[in-house]
């Protein structure tokens, strides 16, 4: 059996009351850091060491902090918070504070209460962490399900241009092929009667039925009595049009967003009744116990 000298949860509590302390706008420029097993010498020259300690200046004064961890599965008892005061009593000007995972007796509440010292219960997440106040369920993990469509390529595009304007309104020979080309985005429909216009990269858009599983080879025909079909300068009025297009199979796929392993851990203040969860990246969430 490994024996548990404590390191591991000082190590644990250093590294959420740093993300606390990176987190705290007064600190912004003092770049506080937590030292673990700090020495300090007392007023009798005895030499006291503390499970974590940091110090910053503010206003022209020096703040010391000390936290004592304990990494118990048993509530903390009146005579761990004796031992404190012990240390702390020819130190002068510096604050305690007392961590542990469960919980304090009745008595060593007390006890830290009319010594000013804070009492934190610093801990790994549990299902609590995830409810209000009144028992209501937390966001937690979210689940988004992805349905991909791509859109319809346009494999033959035919409009069928109406003769009679184009003898009443160019010079063109309709006895010879009309070519047209160009990019889909630079071919134009206008659906006068309908108040619509188009390019051919918005018919495939169009073309494409979101959520659909159907794949494969299609073809459209659409007739209109007053439309007319443009590429940069040249305009013709068309009386319909027939297009073929593909559509790829659908892609589908999932993702899982599971904020509980983002939470790092929690600290309880029980004088204040609140707790903070600290979150990777260094976000921060308060509510109350």
């Amino acid at each position: 059996m490994k024996y548990n000298n404590g390191r591991d949860y000082e190590k644990f509590v250093a590294n959420l009351q740093q993300a606390l302390l990176d987190a705290e706008q007064i600190t912004n420029q003092t770049n506080i850091i937590i030292e673990l097993n700090k020495k300090i010498i007392d007023n009798c020259g005895i030499e006291r060491e503390f499970d974590l300690y940091w110090e910053y200046s503010f206003g022209g004064l020096i703040y010391k902090t000390i936290i004592e961890c304990k990494d118990y599965n048993s509530n903390i008892s009146i005579d761990k918070i004796d031992a404190l005061i012990g240390k702390i009593s020819d130190i002068p000007d510096l604050r305690a504070v007392f961590a542990t995972k469960k919980g304090y007796q009745s008595g060593a509440k007390t006890k830290a209460e009319k010594n000013k010292i804070d009492l934190l219960i610093i801990r790994e997440q549990n299902d609590s962490d995830w409810q209000d106040k009144d028992g209501n369920s937390l966001l937690k993990i979210i689940n988004i399900a992805i349905h991909m469509n791509m859109p319809a390529q346009i494999t033959k595009f035919e409009p069928h241009i109406n003769g009679d304007w184009i003898n009443e309104n160019t010079d063109i020979d309709i006895s010879k092929p009309l070519t047209m080309s160009g990019l889909n985005n630079e071919i134009f429909i206008e659906d006068i009667d309908r108040n619509k216009k188009y390019s051919l990269f918005d018919l495939s858009n169009k073309l494409t039925t979101l959520g659909s599983e159907e794949f494969g080879i299609f073809s459209k025909n659409e007739k209109f009595d007053n439309a007319f079909i443009y590429y940069k300068d040249i305009k013709f009025k068309i009386d319909s049009y027939f297009c073929e297009y593909s559509i790829s199979k659908s892609h589908k796929s999932s993702i899982e967003i599971d904020f509980s392993k983002e939470l790092v851990g929690v600290i309880e203040y029980l004088q204040l009744g609140t707790k903070k969860s600290i979150f990777k990246e260094g976000i921060i969430k308060e509510q109350l116990l």
